[in-house]
């Protein structure tokens, strides 16, 4: 049986010199991610406090993570996901 990640609700901690449009766009090339959403809750001198919802047909969560990080953001909870069991289909004989 596969599962696939379809959604996540992350709360992020980033340095503020990384903009959401960057973070997002980079987000948005990870394999199987269709749409990114983020929103900055707070803002601090150095650092904004960040929510995203990502959506995705099978979302690369080791690879998401990984990006987020190369971007200086750390993942602080992990709020929502919503998985699903794949469909497997009979292959014709």
């Amino acid at each position: 049986m596969t599962v696939h990640i379809k959604r996540m609700v992350i709360d992020s901690l980033k340095p503020r010199e990384t903009t959401i449009l960057d973070l997002s766009k980079a987000l948005c090339e990870v394999k199987g991610v269709d749409e990114v959403d983020i929103t900055v809750t707070e803002v601090d001198v150095k650092t904004e406090t960040i929510k995203l919802t990502v959506r995705g047909s099978d979302i690369a969560h080791e690879e998401l993570t990984k990006v987020m990080s190369e971007h200086g953001a750390t993942i602080r909870s992990l709020d929502e996901i919503s998985v699903s069991r794949a469909k497997v289909t009979a292959q014709p004989k």
